[in-house]
């Protein structure tokens, strides 16, 4: 028997492919186990998977809530502020790596106009009314990085990985198919998603060719099984699609030489 430790630091694209995909409670995809026993078996993949609000965000963190936080504990659904401000993706032992582009797309923060702290305040609707008031009074939106800013900071991000690690690094890139978007001629127009999605997708490649981390090409495999059949909307995969992404990773994982063993 084999198990591959997999820690996964990222939003739904990783969850759903890695770990499982629910659709109005029903579950639709059981993860990349579903692969790994029938390409490997005895072996099994355990995946540790923790959301991420931005890149900037993260290299902030030191594992600790802010004070001032932690005592009002407002509700946060799935960003909680233990994974807000977790560094664990830097301590954690792991067979292997995932991250994702996806939370530097488009996810807003704001930043505590004393202390300095980053937060993505999720479920702001359901707050107290004096911890959204607090909220309103002391955080600023701080501005979304640009692709090289993204892309530095997930330079930094598996440098400091690297620094205890040698286990392989893989980052999910997007799919660029928006749906209901039609632009033909980009004359006077502000960046759209999909050419922003563009961007950060060729600027991953050119990282991967200065570091040598490995890219789940996302928009490829959707782009071969077509959109309309493997998107839910523009960041959300079908079932299908998860499984297609995730026997990507398993490919890339096998030919990395993780299941090393299962050959021997």
């Amino acid at each position: 028997m084999g198990r591959l430790t997999i820690f996964a630091k990222g939003n739904l694209d990783v969850r759903d492919t890695l770990h499982s995909l629910r659709l109005g409670g029903t579950l639709a995809w059981n993860g990349i186990n579903e692969v790994v026993r029938k390409r490997l078996p005895g072996w099994t993949a355990r995946v540790r998977h923790e959301t991420w609000t931005r890149s900037d965000a993260l290299l902030e963190a030191r594992g600790v809530t802010p004070p001032d936080l932690a005592s009002r504990a407002p509700p946060m659904g799935a960003y909680p502020a233990a994974s807000q401000f977790s560094a664990a993706l830097f301590e954690a032992d792991a067979d292997a790596y995932v991250l994702s582009v996806q939370p530097d797309l488009n996810t807003r923060l704001f930043r505590r106009r004393s202390e300095g702290y980053l937060l993505y305040p999720e479920g702001f609707s359901r707050w107290r009314p004096e911890d959204q008031a607090w909220f309103s009074d002391w955080f600023v939106e701080e501005p979304s990085p640009d692709v090289a800013r993204s892309m530095a900071n997930l330079e930094r991000i598996i440098a400091r990985i690297r620094a205890r690690s040698s286990a392989p690094i893989l980052i999910y890139n997007v799919s660029a198919a928006v749906p209901g978007e039609s632009v033909h001629a980009y004359e006077g127009l502000e960046e759209t998603l999909s050419t922003r999605i563009r961007r950060f997708d060729l600027a991953l490649i050119e990282l991967s060719a200065r570091t040598g981390v490995s890219i789940i090409d996302v928009d490829r495999i959707v782009a071969r099984g077509g959109a309309d059949r493997l998107k839910l909307d523009t960041l959300h995969l079908t079932a299908e699609a998860c499984q297609l992404v995730a026997q990507e990773v398993v490919r890339v994982l096998e030919e990395l030489g993780c299941f090393a063993e299962a050959a021997a």
